[in-house]
């Protein structure tokens, strides 16, 4: 074995080594710092100081992302503690969350666990479906596996477009249409979105790991087409974010991390369904996508947030998040091209997280930091948005991919 090749089989073995510790450090923060004793299930705002809010809602992302965390943690790694907090989320999230007469899942409940935005945001039923099929493989409870049969039949009578294809935003408590569709306040108003469809894509396919029902094959393979002909741009390589019902574009924001989120999810999607063809084709669309990404890394290997490419406006934030995403897509494009730039460029993004995102003095990682590394300390480490999900499942993905 020549020496560059044993240097970066050393390499790897460090970053997995490092990768393994942040895992361990990043659920010790929940475990340690979330659980909300008195009310049940967990706090849901912790604000930068890690200052508890205990009244504050408690929002349906959040605990499906927990649940997810502490589910696939378990699975990987054995740890009986990480069983612990899946089942208090699990069971959290169906006595509150679940709607039990329209079904579906409320977007937030008061601290006390009273459904507080009782819309049908696709976006958090999905997240929902997404955690109960990881459950169910860490648990084997047949409920859990049945309930997430259930959100998925639920997204496909109320969700569903049947003329042009895709998934509708929102709906009221009892499924009807709404005015506002937005996922968050900086979202455009449209009905159809790149974000929802992604993270249905991510659920479906992990549905299709526990339930592979034929019906869901067709709607997954359907998913995998609108993202190749519809939601990546074809000249660019940049997701588009926002659609009418009839895939007409609105705006021209890029997201960077949504970029080479997408860049890896979709290769995933195609090989759980064993499609050679669409295989074929999300690898090559994965490389490209991961192409469009690099445009967004600065020269300290962070990656910047959103750009406006029309105004030439470059916001010059770096998430956490995205930061997350590109450590297991340029993993990814590495492993399908063997380009160890790609593998460098994972190296440089570790280096900026350890360096600038990890809060190696309480815990977790920051929200994130302006171009000049000032931490944005107004935003929250615990919070409707801010889960252990984007950070666990960089890590679980890693340790896996560089075994």
């Amino acid at each position: 074995m020549n020496n560059t090749c044993s240097t970066k089989i050393m390499k790897i073995q460090e970053l997995k080594q490092e990768i393994k510790e942040e895992l361990n450090s990043i659920l010790s923060y929940w475990m340690g710092h979330t659980v909300d004793q008195t009310n049940g299930g967990f706090i849901g705002r912790i604000d930068h100081d890690n200052t508890l809010y205990p009244l504050a809602p408690k929002g349906s992302v959040l605990n499906a992302r927990i649940l997810w965390a502490f589910s696939a943690a378990f699975l990987t790694t054995g740890n009986k503690q990480y069983l612990v907090m899946a089942k208090r989320a699990y069971r959290y999230i169906d006595q509150y969350f679940i709607d039990k007469e329209f079904g579906g899942v409320y977007w937030s409940v008061n601290y006390k666990g009273e459904p507080l935005d009782t819309k049908k945001q696709v976006y958090a039923i999905a997240f929902v479906l997404y955690a109960f099929c990881e459950y169910y493989k860490a648990t084997a409870d047949i409920q859990a596996r049945n309930k997430a049969i259930e959100l998925y039949q639920l997204i496909q009578q109320h969700s569903y477009d049947p003329v042009k294809g895709g998934y509708f935003e929102a709906f009221s408590e009892n499924w009807q249409l709404l005015e506002d569709l937005r996922l968050s306040t900086k979202d455009a108003n449209e009905k159809k979105t790149m974000n929802t469809h992604l993270h249905i894509l991510e659920a479906y396919t992990n549905l299709y790991r526990i339930w592979p029902f034929p019906d869901l094959v067709m709607y997954q393979k359907k998913l995998i087409h609108h993202f190749l002909k519809d939601i990546i741009h074809p000249d660019t390589g940049h997701l588009q974010l926002f659609f009418d019902e009839n895939w007409q574009v609105k705006g021209n924001t890029v997201s960077y991390g949504h970029d080479i989120e997408a860049s890896w999810l979709l290769p995933e999607a195609a090989t759980i369904l064993n499609d050679e063809e669409l295989i074929v084709a999300c690898n090559a669309i994965a490389v490209c996508m991961t192409e469009a990404t690099m445009e967004g890394i600065d020269t300290d290997g962070g990656l910047w947030y959103e750009k406006d490419p029309v105004q030439q406006h470059l916001v010059k934030e770096k998430h956490s998040w995205p930061q997350a995403e590109a450590l297991v897509g340029f993993i990814n494009a590495w492993q399908i091209t063997g380009n160890k730039e790609y593998l460098l460029s994972a190296y440089k993004t570790w280096q900026f997280i350890q360096a600038h995102i990890i809060d190696k003095k309480k815990g977790e990682w920051f929200w994130g930091v302006y171009a000049d590394y000032n931490i944005m300390h107004q935003e929250d480490k615990v919070g409707i948005w801010k889960c252990p999900y984007h950070n666990t499942r960089a890590c679980l993905e890693l340790l896996r991919r560089l075994k």
